[in-house]
């Protein structure tokens, strides 16, 4: 993503002042909605703010607020799909490299369109992914309640314990300087908060499970 930005100012400033508009902004969006939601409804709030409470008007309003959410799930899926993809395709790559199927690519051209270049794994392999990943989502019950198993269980690891190891590393931190013992105590708090949610979020979906 970074390769893809123009210079000046260089690619690094870009992307680090993006991320930071970007955390700060969804920090508060979901703070919000959790913070407020919380307070107005305790633990009565519906997963889904909107239509929760079984009142779908205005209906434009959500539409609008579904629109966003696709959009919102499009980007996301994409930035998480390409490593995976571009490591499947190098692999094919390298396992067949005289494989037509896996190697050619074909220029598929369309009225009023530009030429589409396309490759016969890519196409396979990528719809395949996708229409499983679509099935399997559809076929979870009790989304709200997974979806709260899995981030509580990723949370930490990937957001806050990974990061903070890897600064570490990066900027050779001492043990028990001033920085090193705030930033493992901010690292054990998220500990904390993490495991209460998960075990909350346990505790939700049996009871959805079971009611």
């Amino acid at each position: 993503m970074k390769d893809t930005l123009k210079s000046p100012p260089p690619e690094n400033q870009t992307m680090k002042k993006a991320s930071t508009i970007a955390i700060v902004v969804t920090t508060l969006f979901y703070l919000s909605c959790g913070g407020f939601g919380y307070a107005a409804f305790g633990d009565d709030t519906p997963g889904n703010l909107l239509t929760g409470f079984g009142f779908y008007e205005p209906y434009w309003l959500i539409d609008f607020a579904n629109a966003c959410i696709v959009l919102h799930l499009l980007g996301g899926y994409q930035v998480y799909s390409q490593p995976l993809f571009a490591n499947v395709e190098r692999w094919f790559a390298d396992k067949f490299p005289s494989s037509g199927f896996v190697n050619d690519n074909y220029t598929l051209k369309l009225p009023l369109l530009p030429e589409i270049r396309l490759n016969l794994l890519r196409l396979c392999f990528r719809s395949i992914y996708v229409v499983s990943t679509t099935a399997i989502a559809m076929l979870f019950p009790y989304f709200n309640q997974v979806l709260g198993v899995l981030g509580a269980l990723f949370f930490w690891p990937l957001s806050i314990y990974f990061p903070v190891e890897m600064y570490f590393k990066q900027m050779n931190i001492e043990a028990w300087t001033t920085k090193w013992i705030l930033l493992r105590t901010f690292s054990m708090f998220c500990l904390l908060v993490t495991l209460f949610s998960l075990i909350g979020s346990i505790e939700g979906l049996i009871t959805a499970k079971l009611s």
